[in-house]
């Protein structure tokens, strides 16, 4: 029986496993001598029983269980330096593949929301536990099982008979094991990742969970998943433990059948009493490593479906190709007639939307809900795959640029924005592991957060928590803010900035994106709140997924005002206050 292949020679899987090759030959090698030196235990009772005894020679006792120790000693030392080479390879092999996982990540829900049940990191470490398991040693072990029959079949026929068909027997119930436990820890495994995707939306969930008392039924789901992920495992912890106890039994059975054949045959002077002892111990090794295989196969299964999986998302999500890095953009964005359909899905959402912007421009998206307007500045920085046209930066569009050094020029802070835990320098340099702090200061004094921060217990050295916690949620989209303006990126997009902000906050927003205009940027701001719009020149109306006006903010306002439905009367509205609320073609006043 030979180890199952579990990867084809294309795949960046058995690329990384290939790379171990020299280190599995120096596995075979130590398996060839350790099954040598296996042989240890037989030929000691064939010499005691055939040597010793009858000539009842002390001397060559005590020579023989010398040279058994010493022989038992090699075979410890290979055995240990084998194991320690196991868990080398499997660390090497996943090493190899960690930033890749990585990448599969944190693009998974942008690029196949579809699959967000799966679990790369966690197919990872399955495949990885395996290798450093005890199955691998096993699965080396088992080409040597020819040997210990072949020497059984020296002793006698008749006991290579009997090993040889307890060998047969194993064999099957092995292979009943694949059939039989391969559909329960398929469902197990599903259910598994059903369970790991509850208890995160439970956790990102729990302020809404307590406070409308949905804690009951979210729980009542949990169990309900958790009874059904306990059936399925224990079935097939089932097969796998009664076909093992199955095995263990049939194991010392043929010790037993084959200690009454050598009794039978020795009664028939057909062999000696050393034969008896030798061939049961060289059966119930030569059995061994089937033994292993059947105890490991629920892990094996595992293993394997994990391979699939990765094998599966690696090949849907190919490595990106290395670009050339280009010049930092100083001049234009263009949208040229881009469509866009979300992540997973074939229905576009945002269709022909096309307009250009100089340095020094800001514009205005507006529109009403799902008019398409976070998905428009999502395609924008790159988040999601445009389906038709191009979005071009300095002329070169965005497939142009790698993510690394495109995030270099562009700022972003997305509607629902979340902080990493850390500091708060942390958070406002990007996780830079060594950010100038002339940097970290400059980008917040653009944001206008900078008094606010020193306000706090430890200024910019303050932890954040997970997610932000420590600050409230005003002052998480400022700190955003200044995230998105460090380094004065060249494009700043702003979806909905202002949402949680005062009156304060709004004055420094706006400070803000005129200072990115300043300097010469370009600044992009979705807004619902009018107050957003005053630090931009231009103006972007979208309905239904489609453009219905670009051009300068005065005269896209005042066009947009007159299409919209006259209002009843209303209380006099003071000379130079704002309207409370933007209204565009085809959204109703609230």
């Amino acid at each position: 029986m030979r180890p199952p292949v579990i990867g084809d020679a294309r795949s960046e899987l058995a690329k990384a496993l290939a790379t171990c090759r020299s280190s599995y030959v120096g596995v075979a090698v130590f398996t060839g001598i350790l099954n040598i030196l296996y042989l240890t235990g037989s030929f000691f009772m064939l010499q005691v029983y055939d040597r010793v005894l009858p000539s009842r020679s002390v001397p060559t006792l005590v020579g023989l269980c010398v040279l058994a120790l010493v022989l038992y000693g090699f075979q410890a030392l290979l055995d240990i330096l084998r194991n320690r080479v196991l868990i080398r390879i499997a660390g090497g092999f996943s090493d190899q593949l960690d930033s890749r996982i990585y990448q599969l990540l944190i693009k998974l829900p942008l690029r196949a929301p579809g699959m967000g049940n799966f679990e790369p990191a966690r197919d990872l470490d399955q495949i990885r536990g395996f290798m450093s398991g005890g199955g691998p040693a096993a699965l080396f072990d088992l080409p040597w099982l020819p040997l210990y029959l072949g020497i059984c079949y020296l002793f006698h026929p008749l006991i290579g008979a009997t090993a040889t068909v307890g060998a047969i027997i194993l064999v099957i119930i092995t292979a009943l094991t694949e059939v039989k436990v391969r559909k329960p820890s398929i469902e197990a495994s599903a259910l598994s990742a059903q369970r790991n995707s509850l208890a995160e939306a439970s956790r990102r969930n729990t302020e809404v969970l307590h406070a409308m008392g949905m804690v009951g039924r979210f729980s009542a789901l949990w169990t309900e998943t958790g009874r059904r992920y306990l059936a399925a495992q224990q079935q097939a912890g089932d097969i796998t433990g009664g076909m093992g106890g199955l095995s263990r039994a049939l194991r010392m059975m043929l010790q037993s059948a084959v200690l009454a054949v050598g009794a039978y045959l020795v009664i028939h002077q057909q062999a000696s009493a050393g034969i008896i002892i030798a061939g049961s111990i060289l059966s119930a090794r030569a059995l061994a490593p089937v033994e292993v295989v059947i105890a490991q196969w629920r892990v094996f299964v595992a293993a394997r479906q994990s391979w699939r999986r990765l094998n599966n998302l690696l090949a849907r999500m190919p490595v990106e190709p290395a670009m050339m890095e280009l010049p930092k953009p100083r001049h234009t964005l263009a949208v040229e007639g881009i469509s866009v359909a979300p992540p997973g899905s074939n229905t576009v959402v945002l269709q022909d939307i096309a307009f250009s912007l100089k340095a020094g421009q800001g514009l205005g998206i507006i529109g009403p809900s799902a008019s398409g307007k976070s998905t428009l500045v999502r395609s924008i920085v790159g988040v999601w795959m445009i389906a038709r046209g191009k979005v071009r930066i300095d002329g070169a569009s965005l497939d142009q640029w790698s993510p690394e050094m495109l995030g270099q020029h562009v700022g972003y802070l997305p509607q629902d924005m979340e902080l990493f835990a850390g500091t708060v320098a942390q958070n406002i340099a990007r996780l830079d592991p060594e950010p100038p702090s002339d940097k970290v200061i400059a980008a917040a004094q653009a944001a206008g957060v900078h008094e606010l921060i020193l306000g706090l217990p430890n200024g910019y050295e303050t932890q954040m928590g997970e997610g932000g916690a420590a600050l409230s949620a005003g002052q998480r989209q400022r700190v955003g803010l200044a995230r998105a303006l460090y380094n004065d990126p060249f494009l700043v997009v702003l979806d909905e900035p202002n949402s949680s902000l005062d009156h304060e906050g709004d004055e420094a927003l706006t400070r803000a994106i005129m200072g990115v205009r300043a300097r010469g940027g370009i600044a992009i701001v979705v807004a619902h709140r009018p107050s957003a719009l005053a630090g931009v020149d231009s103006l972007l109306v979208l309905r239904g997924g489609r453009q219905q006006a670009f051009g300068p903010k005065d005269t896209v306002l005042r066009e947009a005002m007159k299409a919209a439905p006259a209002p009843g009367p209303a209380p006099a509205v003071a000379q130079g206050t704002a309207p409370q609320q933007l209204r565009v073609p085809g959204r109703a006043p609230s």
